[in-house]
């Protein structure tokens, strides 16, 4: 549950109690320092296996797909997704949470389909990350769908959100967190567009240095992704997660 810093939640004995601070710097260093693991791990080990490109043009970037597909970047991506995976849905909740107790009506209705979303995405992501697209193609497309479509409508109706809060903010932290979120939502869709595009034109013409800027595109939407749901730095700031045994009454 999350808690107030100065709250004393009636509750039994206390296992953890941990500023949501530290909670979400944590969640956002798991992915963040697992994918550039694996970037320069790639480079080093296996710089001529996943900078290669079909067509034999000059590449020297790999994807997101090709950095994490060896050994042993595989398995360090499985095991930081995994581990940020579970506050990611305890994050969902608490928006959700957050949410409820500020709207009414149709924007509850826009928090409950926010809801869906985030946990779409986390479970998207975790489907391509687990089934590689050697194991089951079919699957591993559908999760990389899943995760990115549900990403940026999350993104988009969390924008809405935060606009509609705009006029009723309570501290300056949530006009930052807005100003934020707002500015990776275009970051992160204006890289989705600019990635699809130079990945088209890469299989249509084959020029030189196209697969590295779109694999440095698609650097850019994975970092503004994370950083999207690092403003919940700024968003629970002030409140703590708390673990405890139920409380027994007699």
């Amino acid at each position: 549950m999350l808690q107030g810093p100065y709250g004393d939640p009636d509750q039994g004995r206390l296992l953890i109690r941990l500023p949501f601070k530290i909670f979400a710097v944590v969640t956002v260093l798991l992915p963040a320092t697992g994918f550039i693991a694996c970037i320069i791990v790639s480079l080093i080990y296996h710089y001529e296996d996943t900078t290669h490109a079909h067509c034999k043009v000059s590449n020297y970037l790999p994807s997101i797909s090709s950095s994490v597909a060896h050994v042993p970047e595989r398995y360090i991506w499985c095991v930081c997704i995994g581990l940020h995976s579970a506050p990611r849905y305890l994050m969902s909740f608490a928006y959700f949470s957050f949410y409820r107790g500020r709207f009414s009506g149709r924007q509850r209705l826009l928090s409950g389909l926010a809801l869906l979303c985030s946990l779409a995405e986390n479970t998207g992501l975790l489907l391509l990350t687990y089934v590689s697209s050697k194991e089951n193609h079919r699957y591993h497309d559908n999760g990389f769908r899943v995760f990115t479509g549900s990403s940026l409508v999350h993104m988009l109706i969390t924008c809405r959100l935060w606009y509609v809060m705009k006029r009723s903010f309570e501290s300056a932290e949530e006009d930052v967190s807005y100003r934020r979120k707002l500015r990776l939502f275009v970051l992160n869709a204006a890289c989705c567009l600019a990635s699809y595009l130079l990945y088209k034109r890469h299989n249509d013409r084959c020029e030189p240095g196209v697969y590295t800027l779109f694999a440095f595109i698609e650097y850019l939407m994975v970092f503004s992704n994370i950083a999207f749901h690092f403003t919940a730095f700024w968003d629970f700031g002030s409140k703590e997660l708390i673990v405890a045994t139920p409380l027994i009454r007699h």
